[in-house]
């Protein structure tokens, strides 16, 4: 989820701690809760500052070992540990650590129903799980969140009774969005009227409860991108991936390899100049205003020697402007 969803998620676990009877009877306890709801809820998340080290390495780790079995037991432990110090040891562990450990689960849980996904079952495999069920921002689960930490910070209501209902609705609403996703998918083969056998289908979910995004991989290895909007399947594009000799060459630059590490739907196209081949690797989950902005772009001379690279999200104006700055 964005971190805006991620942080409302961690004041409403901070809400729902008023069902234990220490943290609510105690509030010192509960602030400190609070806090390490709130950082844990965060926590995962710090991955971003690879972007440091360049796209490349961010794209590779973002969501990787960080939201890791391992990285959840740590998380909790270094958080619970240092809010002791904090609080001068004062603090129950168990129930401080327990609500801080769900926080951090909720985040790695809640990321695994985007389209980016996430490495959590790392170290027992490093496959990329992404469901493809909620959007990485929904306006239900915020809004939700929104309405009753409001409702509790002006003392409307008992946090105790409203968090728990709140939570009960979402569950209902993962559960729906879960079916809703799936019969989305199994729909498909009887909505197209191109469909051969062998063609396989993904439904991307958006903004909107009643729009998906639409990914068939056809048996050549070709994509075609639509949306399905009210029950209306339409074809918007169609991808056609090339096999020119550059594209293997492309895979052995370290750029590209984080790239396709990350992405299972990633197509390549190769453009020829005087002086070598740009090969752009794009990611066709995601298109935006007739283009695919998270592309992993590679330079190459005649000798096949990289010259410039780029991966990330850039419209072409910009990646263009990019790689010029990077050549040169």
């Amino acid at each position: 989820m964005d971190t805006g969803t991620h942080l409302v998620m961690g004041i409403g676990l901070a809400g729902l701690a008023a069902i234990d009877p220490v943290v609510a009877g105690d509030q010192t306890i509960h602030t400190a809760v609070l806090l390490g709801t709130v950082i844990g809820s965060q926590a995962p998340d710090l991955d971003g500052l690879l972007r440091l080290k360049g796209n490349a390495v961010y794209v590779r780790n973002h969501r990787g070992i960080s939201h890791s079995l391992p990285a959840i037991a740590i998380w909790t432990l270094l958080i619970t540990g240092i809010l002791q110090l904090f609080y001068r040891g004062s603090l129950p562990w168990l129930h401080v650590g327990g609500w801080i450990l769900l926080a951090v689960c909720v985040h790695v849980f809640t990321d695994l129903f985007n389209t980016y996904g996430t490495q959590a079952m790392r170290p027992f495999t490093d496959k990329w799980i992404s469901w493809n069920i909620i959007h990485i921002f929904d306006p239900i689960i915020f809004t939700a969140h929104v309405i009753a930490i409001l409702l509790w910070a002006g003392g409307f209501v008992n946090p105790a009774f409203v968090f728990p209902l709140m939570y009960a609705f979402l569950t209902i609403y993962f559960v729906w969005r879960t079916l809703t996703a799936r019969s989305t998918v199994q729909r498909m083969k009887k909505l197209d009227s191109e469909y051969e056998t062998g063609d396989v289908y993904i439904a991307i979910p958006t903004i909107s409860l009643t729009i998906w995004n639409v990914v068939k991989q056809s048996q050549d290895g070709g994509f075609v991108i639509g949306n399905l909007r009210n029950g209306k399947l339409t074809w918007l594009d169609r991808v056609k991936c090339s096999s020119h000799p550059a594209v293997a060459k492309s895979k052995n630059d370290p750029a590209i390899r984080s790239f396709l590490y990350f992405t299972s739907f990633a197509c390549a196209d190769v453009r020829e100049h005087q002086w070598g081949y740009e090969v752009r690797w794009c990611d066709v989950r995601y298109r935006h205003r007739k283009q695919y902005p998270f592309v992993g772009v590679l330079l190459m001379n005649k000798n096949d020697e990289t010259i410039g690279s780029y991966v990330g999200w850039l419209s072409d104006e910009r990646l263009m402007k990019r790689l010029r700055m990077d050549t040169y």
